[in-house]
């Protein structure tokens, strides 16, 4: 795989959580594909740390752009047209922030690394390259 983008949890557990990551998401992570995260990433993880959801984050959440890079992750564009995508797609997810992470994928032709099964809903979708994440066993 050469491009992968992450879901919002993948980018938290590969900070405070690695063991939580299939064997098959940590070979992507370190293995020189070129990971990208999406902005709405970042603004999720600083909403939650923000409402007291997510206390593990918190030391990591004003530095994640600093953090994603220093990982080798690259931050993602959030384009106009991702924008109307993810709110215009026929996909009956209703949360805003996995229908952006979801546009993203789709605007850049990556597949997604994610747990959240939901995003299987998109089987289909022209553009949609599908969800990587494979238990291990």
């Amino acid at each position: 795989m050469s491009d992968a983008l992450i879901d919002t949890h993948v980018l938290a557990w590969s900070l405070i959580s690695p063991s939580q990551l299939t064997s098959e998401v940590r070979r992507t992570l370190e293995g020189g594909s070129t990971i990208h995260v999406p902005p709405c990433a970042l603004h999720e993880i600083a909403l939650k740390v923000r409402k007291g959801k997510w206390s593990e984050m918190a030391p990591h959440a004003g530095t994640l752009d600093s953090l994603c890079l220093a990982q080798g992750f690259r931050i993602a564009p959030y384009t106009g047209r991702m924008a109307i995508l993810a709110g215009s797609m026929e996909w009956d997810h209703p949360d805003p922030f996995d229908r952006m992470i979801a546009a993203t994928a789709i605007q850049m032709a990556c597949p997604l690394m994610s747990k959240d099964s939901e995003f299987d809903g998109l089987a289909g979708f022209p553009g949609w390259r599908g969800r990587v994440w494979f238990e291990d066993v």
